[in-house]
């Protein structure tokens, strides 16, 4: 068996903006930016702080940071009459570096903060500008880190266990189980998941759990699957990743009578990542959610012609904060980029789809429902296209 806990751990995080009837953004170019970007909207420019985590000397930590700044960029010229003053950080991935780097970006002038990208930055970062009226925007998805001068903008626990829940409430499995992860990550998910079923008006049929180890999975699943069938539960909701648990889990399950045709399996992290996954017997016929599988198609199409390669999987968030602060400049200047300005009900939609952020510094975000079928990705239910049932959003010039 190959080894299965490449998780994120401690770094909890991850995986064309614009208000609703307030700014379309203008179409799209096709070469890649390169120096500083600006347009014409606004006579002073707007100063934007990217913090970037390069600089750590772990590879793949200068990868995310190209993919942000690139997105960045793309999406400042996407933004036509807005004129943006892009200026990069790099915090090499470390707490106090970070906090360093945002005193310097408010020092040189810098009217809001796009990134860090994890959370513990993020955190650092935020407190070390909480005082002067700057807001931070993250590209974590740790709530632990929301609040104050912190939004986040990656897809988190909460937004896509309330998708989901939802979705399968009205599709009648109102008795769920919760399978999840003896970790940090698995207890955050676990609670998600519970709030969300609940919330939906579903049921927990009951709970399971394993420690975070192969043995582990093997010695607690014989008990997990006798749950899940003396509970009569209609679903089986997993906190496991494809990086960690989910191959054997699912295998293991299956093998030990819940039988995924008559017992739905839904899964709070994305399944199709790697592709390879989607071979694996036990995950087919699967549920998961996933940013508008459109959208994110054209950006990465846009960015592997303009620079020459595909975009890290995170590279969209930073295309996304960057339209948000756009869109809101060009409806209130500088002035707009406050907490009611970003917390706006009606939200933007961006390359990931329709999002908003809540006045918890949390966001939730207008996602796909997609099933495994014959090891491909089928949408079962698209994403919404605005919040609330109001008009669409201005979406991007695609």
């Amino acid at each position: 068996m190959p080894t299965l806990f490449a998780r994120l751990g401690a770094r909890l995080c991850h995986m064309a903006a614009a208000l609703a009837s307030l700014v379309l953004l203008s179409a799209c170019e096709s070469n890649a930016p390169s120096g500083q970007v600006t347009s014409t909207y606004n006579s002073t420019p707007v100063a934007v702080a990217l913090l970037v985590p390069s600089g750590s000397g772990v590879a793949s930590d200068d990868l995310i940071a190209i993919g942000l700044e690139n997105a960045a960029r793309m999406a400042i010229t996407d933004l036509g009459a807005v004129q943006i003053d892009l200026r990069v950080y790099a915090t090499a991935a470390n707490p106090d570096t970070a906090a360093a780097m945002a005193s310097k970006a408010v020092d040189d002038g810098a009217e809001i903060i796009l990134g860090p990208f994890y959370g513990a930055e993020a955190s650092k970062a935020g407190a070390a500008v909480a005082g002067r009226g700057v807001a931070v925007m993250s590209f974590s998805n740790n709530p632990a880190i929301a609040g104050g001068n912190v939004f986040i903008l990656g897809q988190t626990f909460d937004s896509t266990a309330n998708r989901l829940a939802s979705y399968a409430v009205t599709k009648g499995l109102t008795r769920i189980m919760v399978v999840s992860d003896q970790t940090a990550a698995g207890e955050v998910g676990k609670s998600a998941i519970q709030s969300a079923v609940v919330s939906a008006g579903g049921a927990i049929a009951a709970v399971g759990s394993y420690q975070f180890s192969q043995n582990g999975i093997v010695q607690a699943v014989s008990d997990i699957a006798a749950s899940a069938k003396s509970s009569t539960a209609q679903a089986v909701f997993l906190t496991a990743d494809t990086g960690g648990a989910l191959p054997l889990l699912t295998q293991l399950m299956m093998e030990n009578g819940v039988d995924p045709t008559t017992t739905q399996y839904i899964g709070l992290t994305r399944w199709d990542i790697p592709a390879a996954n989607l071979t694996q017997p036990g995950v087919q016929g699967g549920w998961f959610a996933l940013p508008d599988p459109g959208l994110a198609q054209q950006f990465n199409s846009r960015y592997q012609a303009a620079y020459g390669a595909a975009p890290h999987a995170t590279a969209g968030l930073a295309y996304d904060g960057m339209a948000a602060i756009g869109a809101l400049v060009k409806q209130g200047g500088p002035a707009g980029l406050s907490a009611s300005g970003l917390t706006q009900g009606a939200g933007f939609v961006g390359v990931n789809g329709i999002f908003r952020f809540l006045p918890s510094g949390m966001n939730e975000r207008g996602l796909a429902v997609a099933q495994i079928v014959n090891q491909q990705v089928t949408v079962i239910d698209p994403a919404p296209r605005s919040f609330g049932g109001g008009s669409a959003p201005g979406r991007a010039g695609f």
